[in-house]
């Protein structure tokens, strides 16, 4: 059985790849995520995600 993991990735990343893994983790394209992600920073939550994701998650 394959049990998929969520990890940064190196290729197609832009800053620290967080957005590229959760993309691929839930099989969406990177550009809704990263749209997500500048929308929550606008509204302050999330920086603080992005920045404790890109310290918690492992490089694939």
């Amino acid at each position: 059985m394959n049990e998929k993991k969520l990890y940064r990735l190196r290729n197609g990343r832009m800053i620290c790849g967080v957005c590229a893994g959760v993309g691929e983790y839930f099989n969406v394209d990177p550009n809704v995520v990263r749209l997500g992600t500048v929308i929550l920073s606008c509204m302050g939550m999330g920086v603080v995600a992005y920045i404790v994701a890109a310290i918690i998650l492992p490089e694939k």
